[in-house]
């Protein structure tokens, strides 16, 4: 064993076991006014039941620290007077949040075609003449590998996803049709945004999300950043923003028209989309 394992695993036992056998200090079970004049905490908590029974306000406990300070002129701070008004069972429950656009799941499902569904992620790259990041935001159809729609931008928001999306549905001829694909993404802040969430619903579209720490749910978007990183990111060194654009849309425009997949047959995504149209190939069935 490493000897940096073995310490690690040392500290981190010494660590618990302080945690566990750890003892706070005990309340006082007083306070002081500013005058330094201990009151006891029976006669604080009085003062709290007059506060809320007397003036008819539904205060927290944020305000009535305010109350004390100002009217008895204690010193205490906002978490003994919660720990009091938790004692006295009088804390003001916590407000629901509704959601008015509740969270869906990604669930398993079987690909049969193409626009069954479709992954939308954010691949960031580096220019190094001008020192500063770049975001690539691209759709993928997870059955034919083809990237659909694509942002290339100094900036990455939920108007430029919005505007891939429709973009997407334009390019496959499915802005008027009933029948949309899902579209899967993972919980970044364009894709939980009120923005996209309009927009789906104006586009009838179902929009899915995957839980945390599991980009195996979105494995051919996260594929797709892969190999652009290793066969593009990695063999140019970009100096400027224009450059880089340029190289990285030529790279999109070859990846659907010339790169050979092997999951499909050795086709470009185009030919492969061609090859099912045309009935030359079986087409095959995708479960993610």
């Amino acid at each position: 064993m490493e000897r940096s394992t073995y310490y690690f695993y040392v500290n981190r036992l010494q660590a618990e076991a302080k945690m566990i056998h750890r003892v706070g200090r005990p309340a006082p079970g007083y306070s002081y006014t500013q005058e330094g004049k201990p009151v006891s905490d029976e006669q604080i908590c009085e003062w709290i039941t007059e506060f809320l029974a007397g003036e008819g306000a539904a205060y927290g406990y944020r305000k009535l620290t305010v109350l004390l300070r100002r009217r008895h002129k204690l010193k205490i701070n906002k978490k003994k007077v919660y720990r009091l008004c938790k004692l006295m069972d009088v804390l003001r429950p916590q407000r629901k949040i509704t959601i008015k656009y509740p969270k869906r799941l990604a669930n398993t499902r079987v690909i049969t075609g193409s626009n069954q569904l479709w992954e939308v992620d954010i691949k960031y790259g580096w220019i190094h003449g001008e020192q500063r990041f770049f975001f690539l935001m691209s759709i993928i159809d997870v059955f034919d590998r083809a990237i659909i729609a694509y942002h290339i931008g100094l900036t990455c928001e939920a108007v430029h996803l919005v505007q891939i999306t429709k973009e997407a549905l334009m390019k496959r001829q499915l802005l008027d049709q009933e029948a949309k694909p899902v579209i899967r993404s993972d919980n970044g802040p364009q894709f939980i945004s009120h923005r996209f969430a309009e927009a789906c619903m104006a586009f009838t579209m179902v929009h899915e999300r995957i839980p945390p720490n599991t980009p195996n749910k979105n494995a051919y978007i996260e594929s797709y950043h892969a190999v652009i990183e290793l066969e593009c990111y990695r063999r140019h060194e970009f100096d400027t923003y224009p450059q880089a654009y340029e190289i990285v849309s030529q790279f999109i425009q070859d990846y659907n028209r010339i790169r050979l997949h092997g999951s499909i047959y050795d086709f470009s995504p185009y030919e492969y989309m061609e090859a099912v149209k045309n009935g030359t190939v079986q087409p095959k069935q995708v479960k993610v």
